[in-house]
């Protein structure tokens, strides 16, 4: 079975922050980085990943999705900088 994913993406370290979910986070980032991901996305240049959850189910990456976004806007960015306190782009990482 595939794996699904939990992701956040932004513009900039402590910028705006977009929550999706995904069975393909490679094709779904690149999608997002090249302006067909989500009219979100594209309106504030969201191209950075900077987090990223994976999971065993969709369903169970959904739920975690559904409940990061009713998270307030202070614990995401300090789960995001506990794990990735460079606010690197994970993406790059993706494609080494």
């Amino acid at each position: 079975m595939r794996r699904a994913y939990v992701y956040i993406m932004t513009n900039k370290p402590m910028g705006i922050l977009y929550i999706g979910v995904t069975a393909d986070l490679p094709a779904r980032i690149f999608a997002h980085r090249s302006g067909t991901g989500s009219d979100f996305c594209k309106k504030w240049n969201l191209t950075r990943l900077i987090h990223a959850e994976p999971f065993d189910r969709i369903d169970e990456a959904i739920v975690r999705e559904k409940a990061l976004k009713r998270w307030k806007r202070g614990w995401k960015l300090r789960l995001i900088s506990e794990i990735n306190p460079q606010w690197a782009d994970l993406f790059e990482i993706l494609n080494a």
